[in-house]
């Protein structure tokens, strides 16, 4: 048996994979791409090549104590969000009971876009959800569809995710281009060496059936945000375009701290952002 089967190794996938391989777990993760399956061969992970909507493949999951299903949408393949998201995990779900091979602690990982509040007020995990935009209603029809197949499984709401080769935005300020969407608004952001090491944590001390908002200590302007970027990139000051509708609320993250006990290691983008900078 596995101590983690990571289903979808992207960006958050390989960090936390190198932080369980890094106390010495014994790791599995899904790729769909044989080339990439030799990729995480070499980082010392078990790969296996599967398709969450190919039920079939599926067949191939090994067992493991804890699975974490952090499945991203690939517009290249031609598939829908709904489609990977909603079906994606009931296959996965479904596979592994049949398999019997559903695990003692399943980690979902989600979005912050399921709150669509839009007046900057803070919102909490018991806060409604009911968003506007198709992608958060897609979201949250995968965390009604892990509920409704696994209702021990827990679900993080993710914020942004930013970190060393992933800083939103860049291209835009260098080329001196307007970035979209109001500069007044308020950013839910995480560095992800911290997003892994929540999901480590919940996978360790999560309660069964909870749901985590998984987000740093500050959220920000997004003037003041990219304003920063800008600086450490040595770009020009940015501009935004106006962009109407669209969520602004401060995702609280007290349940995350409280329960988890998470220290931060980079508390908000003024720690974080030098940082993912400086590693390129």
């Amino acid at each position: 048996m596995f101590d983690a089967l990571i289903i979808g190794c992207g960006y958050l996938g390989r960090v936390l994979a190198g932080q369980w391989r890094a106390e010495g777990r014994r790791v599995a993760a899904t790729t769909r791409s044989p080339l990439r399956a030799e990729e995480l061969r070499r980082l010392g992970l078990e790969p296996v090549v599967c398709d969450v909507l190919d039920p079939e493949s599926l067949r191939r999951l090994p067992d493991a104590a804890v699975v974490v299903h952090c499945v991203g949408l690939d517009r290249a393949a031609g598939r829908s969000m709904r489609e990977v998201y909603v079906d994606g995990l009931a296959h996965v779900l479904t596979g592994l009971a049949w398999l019997g091979r559903l695990p003692g602690r399943f980690v979902h990982i989600g979005s912050v876009s399921v709150y669509g509040q839009k007046d900057g007020v803070e919102v909490d995990e018991d806060a409604p959800t009911e968003p506007e935009e198709e992608s958060g209603r897609v979201v949250l029809a995968a965390e009604e569809t892990l509920r409704r197949l696994l209702p021990s499984a827990l679900a993080l709401r993710f914020a942004g995710l930013y970190g060393p080769g992933r800083l939103i935005g860049s291209r835009a300020l260098l080329a001196g281009e307007p970035l979209t969407g109001n500069p007044d608004g308020w950013l839910n952001l995480i560095h992800v060496a911290d997003g892994a090491a929540a999901v480590r944590l919940a996978a360790e001390r999560g309660r069964d059936g909870a749901v985590y908002n998984v987000r740093d200590d500050r959220p920000v302007r997004r003037r003041d945000f990219y304003g920063r970027l800008a600086e450490l990139l040595g770009a020009p000051p940015p501009t935004f375009a106006p962009a109407s509708g669209g969520a602004n609320r401060r995702v609280s993250n007290r349940r995350l701290r409280q329960e988890l006990g998470l220290t931060l290691r980079y508390p908000s983008y003024e720690e974080g952002l030098p940082a993912a900078v400086a590693a390129g």
